[in-house]
């Protein structure tokens, strides 16, 4: 296995551990995210925390995400006080599909696999225009096309 398949494959098992968490039953883009976020060396987490986006910030976004589509419609989380999921530990995670078109935009960003980078799959996964990712990132105050256009220049200087 190369490299990049060491990482993708580390990065969907944390995000399987994520969506886990989650209660999930597939993997979406927002769990890689918080995975690439604690994947340790890669420009793909530098730019991500420089950004003051850590795990822990990428899962409150999240979950002032959650709140706010409830919000919409027209549901209060406070009023209902629901507990969080119970994860499962054997219950098979398989794959969204917000997970499968960020890794074909991955792909697409590099000139052949073994030029795929961490930061690729980072970019696969913020160039989302709808959806989880996007909204969470602009709750956080996070400027996604300034974040996407980060990532590229590591793409550009850094080889990992």
């Amino acid at each position: 296995m190369s490299a990049i398949d060491h990482y993708i494959n580390a990065v969907v098992l944390q995000g399987e551990r994520e969506a886990r968490e989650d209660g999930s039953a597939v993997v979406e883009a927002h769990h890689v995210l918080l995975a690439i976020a604690v994947h340790e060396d890669t420009a793909a987490r530098r730019v991500l925390v420089e950004a003051g986006l850590d795990r822990q910030a990428i899962r409150d976004a999240l979950d002032r995400e959650f709140e706010h589509s409830l919000n919409a419609a027209g549901v209060s989380l406070s009023s209902f006080g629901s507990p969080r999921a119970t994860p499962d530990p054997r219950r098979r995670v398989g794959m969204g599909a917000s997970t499968r078109l960020a890794l074909e935009r991955a792909f697409a960003h590099a000139t052949g696999k073994k030029d795929l980078r961490p930061a690729h799959v980072l970019i696969g996964i913020l160039e989302a225009e709808v959806g989880t990712v996007p909204r969470a990132l602009a709750l956080a105050g996070a400027e996604r096309a300034g974040l996407i256009e980060r990532v590229r220049q590591t793409t550009a200087t850094e080889h990992w």
